[in-house]
């Protein structure tokens, strides 16, 4: 009886402490902000400019900035308790924050790096760590988790991380987000805590490219251009089948390039036997070969050699302050900079030797008009609190990929495609040194095709006779009226398009996509949409709403006050038709 007793006793504590820990679980899964921000703040944009000159570029948009950026007044953290508490408050914000304030963003808050910016998983001991809306239980990745988690929950627009080894591209695809790294050296780091100067580049995320592109032309300070198609896409078919990425996704890259492109422009490459060819360097690396894990495959040998640039960089940028404080590191980060400190000036030289060697490579692979397709991560993000997340090995095999980017200063965008198992999962493409506007411009022609395909290989094959098109277009209109409530409005038009197809008499289909192309700043291709709308249905009010704000932006101030007009003629009480005439009215009467 006594037995019996205790028995019960022993399984009831064990149903408590169950309770407990999922307890923990769900209560760190659903957090209001998922972990991502360490402090909230507002830095407001300036007033708007009066019409007719256009809006700022970036109005209506909000952003967050990991903890390595300075905000005047702010002390910048660093992911570390030992540093904040040493460092003094910033005396002015960086330059990169300012342009995007200046440029009409709202800045909102500051969000959770690894320690010192130098880890890949996205736990920071020091506090609790981000939770990935995408995969609640594996990790968001690092060191700009943070950042990359208050995209995915679309707490902002878009964010500002650190890319030194991956820091923006793996949280970017393990929450499921696009996330750029633009060339080395194009974008400012002034008032950014550096890591490694010669790998460290400010990267962003967003969960829509419209948006990317849209802080990538303030931040690159490039102008709007034609487009330049690519005439090469080079599929890296050994990083394919070494990942864990599923083959479909491939097929999906691959069906898009031939959809827009053409079969022509496709070229596949063995790059481990290209990379051994063309950096002589890394065979007679043999600091490199002596370490762990990747000895034989020449990306490995790459990471290896990046974290070695990126750890005797570091050791000589905060040596003095990491001896006089001694803080309290995460023990992986500490073996690290151990390591590091035997690391001689040769063969640091070596590394840089490689480096260069690895430019002129990618430069000749894709050279001004090619592509470089790889997956963005060997695998899915691991588990959170997972042991194979506080290796070196797992160090060294998650930047294999980023390694190429890191290492040859060319630019990477790693685009979301779908999920595999319960994990996100996503590709990057790379382009040359200098090739930024280029990439991101493909990136834009590509993605709603891309995600058409993701859709059509995912979807279960139906019988014609189980919807009419009428039906069809109906559902992928509702399916496009959900992305755009989401923001994510090339997603919404390629949703709006595939119902045209399959239905092209409906108006509402049409001023739909006009309402999208709005929101990317397509003025001409809006204005074309609404006027077949019209034609459709002489009482669209919508359309001629969208058609007036269409020709406004383009200049065609009278054509504007017509459609204005025309919607007050429909609806006498519309309001935003009354104010945008009486505005105009009074600019240019």
């Amino acid at each position: 009886m006594a037995s019996s007793s205790a028995n019960l006793w022993v399984l009831l504590g064990l149903g408590i402490a169950g309770i407990l820990i999922m307890t923990k679980k769900l209560k760190r899964a659903v957090r209001a902000d998922f972990g991502a921000f360490i402090e909230r703040i507002q830095l407001l944009p300036p007033p708007q400019p009066l019409p007719p000159k256009a809006p700022h570029p970036l109005t209506g948009l909000s952003f967050a900035v990991s903890d390595v950026f300075d905000i005047e007044g702010l002390v910048t953290g660093f992911g570390n308790p030992d540093w904040s508490r040493t460092h003094e408050p910033a005396t002015r914000t960086c330059p990169v924050v300012a342009a995007l304030v200046d440029g009409g963003a709202t800045c909102v808050g500051k969000t959770v790096v690894d320690d010192m910016a130098l880890g890949v998983s996205g736990e920071n001991k020091h506090c609790e760590s981000p939770t990935n809306p995408a995969a609640p239980t594996r990790v968001p990745g690092g060191a700009s988790g943070g950042a990359a988690v208050a995209v995915a929950a679309k707490l902002v627009e878009f964010s500002l991380g650190i890319d030194t080894d991956g820091g923006v591209r793996l949280p970017a695809g393990n929450c499921a987000v696009v996330g750029f790294r633009p060339s080395h050296g194009t974008v400012t780091l002034s008032g950014v805590i550096p890591v490694s100067e010669s790998l460290d580049t400010v990267g962003w995320f967003a969960k829509d490219p419209s948006v990317l592109r849209r802080v990538s032309h303030v931040l690159l300070q490039v102008p709007y251009a034609a487009q330049r198609k690519p005439r090469t896409f080079v599929i890296a078919d050994d990083c394919f089948q070494l990942s864990k990425l599923p083959a479909d996704r491939a097929q999906v890259v691959i069906k898009s390039i031939e959809k827009l492109y053409g079969r022509q422009v496709l070229r596949h490459e063995n790059l481990s036997d290209y990379i051994k060819l063309k950096v002589p360097s890394l065979k007679t690396f043999s600091v490199i070969q002596a370490n762990g894990d990747g000895k034989s495959s020449p990306l490995g040998m790459l990471a290896n050699a990046m974290q070695i640039i990126k750890c005797s960089e570091f050791r000589k940028n905060h040596d003095e302050w990491i001896n006089s404080v001694k803080p309290t590191l995460d023990p992986v980060i500490s073996a690290q900079l151990r390591e590091a400190s035997d690391i001689t000036d040769a063969d640091i030289g070596k590394c840089h030797r490689i480096r260069i060697e690895l430019r002129s490579a990618i430069d000749a692979l894709v050279k001004d008009d090619g592509i470089l397709v790889i997956p963005t991560a060997p695998g899915p993000p691991p588990k959170l609190e997972a042991k194979e997340s506080y290796s070196k090995e797992y160090l060294i095999q998650a930047t294999t990929l980023s390694s190429l980017a890191s290492m040859s200063g060319c630019c990477q965008v790693a685009v979301p495609l779908g999920v595999h198992e319960k994990c996100p999962v996503s590709l990057s493409l790379l382009a040359r040194h200098g090739g930024d506007r280029f990439l991101l411009d493909t990136l834009q022609s590509m993605y709603t095709s891309l995600q058409e395909q993701l859709d059509a290989a995912s979807k279960p094959k139906v019988s014609s006779k189980a919807n009419t098109n009428e039906e069809s277009a109906n559902v992928t209109k509702e399916k496009g009226n959900q992305a755009f409530k989401d923001k994510q409005w090339q997603r919404a038009i390629g949703f709006y398009t595939e119902a045209i197809k399959l239905n092209s008499t409906n108006a509402t289909y049409y001023s739909n996509r006009a309402a999208a192309y709005l929101e990317i700043g397509s003025y001409i291709q809006a204005e074309a949409d609404c006027s077949q709308a019209i034609d459709l249905d002489k009482k669209n009010v919508k359309s001629y709403l969208r058609r007036g704000t269409s020709r406004e932006m383009l200049g065609y101030y009278k054509e504007a006050m017509e459609d204005f007009g025309y919607a007050l003629v429909l609806e006498p009480n519309n309001k935003r038709a009354s104010q945008s005439l009486e505005r105009l009215r009074k600019l240019f009467q």
